[in-house]
């Protein structure tokens, strides 16, 4: 197997979690915070999407999904267009509110296949092209791809369970 049909394996492996968590969500339910102060599925996938997209466009020297397709004026959220969650205090995961889950669901698929598309060029030796250097060991594009699909799945998992918390 080839780096480029394993990583594309892997990111179409995202497209099984995020319309499986969206599937039969209202707007109570996608937006529902566990305890009141916890992640809401909306945040998480928007969150998911908005760092899959901003990591992949700069590593592919890409404009992103969220820019080329005018997703910040699209979702107006109160957030700045660049913000892409991390590190979102209560009051910022409360802004990430939407009232269906179609948008969210076409930004996730627009993120998807401009991120397929990427990784289906890969050659196996442009794994160890250096992407970051503010890190010690310096940062590979391999490092980085595992690293985007390590932070993919594991916001998919909590959404996951989060749906079950709320849905039962």
């Amino acid at each position: 197997m080839r780096s480029a049909e394993l990583f594309s394996d892997a990111f179409g492996r995202i497209d099984d979690i995020v319309p499986r968590v969206l599937k039969g969500l209202d707007a109570q339910a996608l937006n529902w915070r566990p305890f009141g102060s916890g992640n809401s599925i909306a945040w998480l996938v928007w969150h998911l999407c908005r760092a899959q997209d901003e990591q992949l466009a700069a590593v592919a020297g890409a404009e992103s999904v969220w820019k080329a397709g005018g997703y910040a004026a699209r979702f107006g959220l109160a957030l700045d267009p660049s913000d892409t969650g991390y590190g979102h205090n209560s009051e910022q995961v409360s802004a990430v509110h939407f009232d269906s889950t179609e948008l969210l669901l076409e930004y996730h698929h627009g993120v998807l296949a401009q991120s397929l598309e990427y990784v289906r060029g890969l050659q196996d030796t442009d794994l160890d092209r250096i992407v970051d250097h503010h890190w010690d060991p310096v940062v590979t594009l391999g490092v980085r791809l595992v690293s985007i699909l390590d932070d993919c799945v594991q916001h998919g998992g909590q959404a996951a369970y989060v749906k079950g918390l709320h849905v039962g």
